[in-house]
């Protein structure tokens, strides 16, 4: 997934209970790895759908002192107008897009591919679907932002995921990410997507992390999103 590069460890995969026919690709937020979000995906998994978590490459990240961790890209700062890892944003989001190819060549239509992401990884999830050709079932971005936000809309003028389903969340009480940060992304995502097509949810008191009621309200999506096709 990762290029040349060594310290990506093949992705936690919940594989679907029977023929998989649909899929979900989804990236871990800054110093995780895809064994807790498998784990999640797995108490709500769909019988048809597999689930894949990679894993990011570990390098350091300039936001914690230049310690290694997995990151899909270095982060400088979180404040609004922090600079950012462009060429490191870009990169990440090509090893994204070959992973969904390589899901192409497995059987998987574009089309029956959900991306997401927490924090970080939903940032990374946003960016890609706004910048691919490949034609995406939808995008779960929790607890995250829009990278290179200035960038566009001109960096997505030539998606194929102007009607794409999007599902964001987040919570009130998040610290690291802040609330109007999201809300400020569903914004600008509704000038770039089909307003329509974009719901912005909000947890209240949750921190920076996932709850029992948003991952309900992740897996009503994919459901709606990735029906089982008529002949399973």
């Amino acid at each position: 997934m990762c290029g040349n590069n060594m310290s990506a460890p093949l992705p936690a995969i919940v594989p679907a209970a029977r023929k998989a026919t649909a899929a979900v690709i989804f990236l871990h937020g800054l110093g995780d790895t895809g064994h807790g979000w498998a784990e999640a995906f797995a108490g709500i998994r769909l019988p048809h759908v597999k689930y894949i978590c990679p894993h990011a490459p570990t390098m350091p990240v300039s936001l914690n002192m230049r310690m290694s961790m997995p990151s899909w890209f270095d982060i400088y700062g979180l404040s609004p107008d922090a600079n950012e890892d462009e060429a490191g944003i870009k990169r990440a989001s090509e090893n994204i897009k070959a992973l969904i190819d390589q899901e192409v060549k497995n059987g998987i239509p574009s089309h029956r591919i959900i991306l997401g992401g927490f924090s970080q990884g939903g940032a990374l999830s946003l960016y890609t679907a706004l910048t691919t050709q490949q034609k995406l079932a939808g995008v779960v971005a929790l607890s995250c932002w829009l990278p290179l936000r200035n960038s566009f809309p001109q960096a997505s003028a030539n998606t194929a995921n102007k009607d794409m389903q999007v599902l964001q969340c987040h919570g009130d009480s998040d610290p690291l990410v802040p609330f109007i940060f999201g809300s400020q992304t569903a914004a600008k995502m509704k000038d770039l997507i089909n307003p329509d097509n974009m719901v912005f949810k909000s947890y209240r008191g949750l921190p920076h992390s996932a709850c029992p009621e948003e991952m309900v309200d992740v897996k009503r999506f994919i459901e709606k999103q990735l029906p089982p096709i008529s002949d399973e």
